[in-house]
């Protein structure tokens, strides 16, 4: 049963890959436009945004 599960994750992240990169990017943009204004609040935000969105990656297996 865990295999399946794995499987289906596995299937399910490949789908939203490509997403998570377009999200990453946007949030690479907000974090640059935060940092050319000093706005710390909005970096904070970004960055942990990020984070969670590199932690999505790696849960998919996609960084090894």
């Amino acid at each position: 049963m865990e295999q399946v599960m794995n499987t289906l994750k596995r299937k399910d992240g490949r789908d939203r890959i490509p997403v998570l990169r377009l999200e990453i990017d946007y949030e690479l943009v907000t974090l640059h436009d935060a940092m050319a204004t000093e706005n710390l609040d909005e970096m904070k935000a970004a960055k942990s945004r990020l984070r969670r969105l590199h932690a999505e990656l790696v849960e998919y297996g996609f960084f090894h």
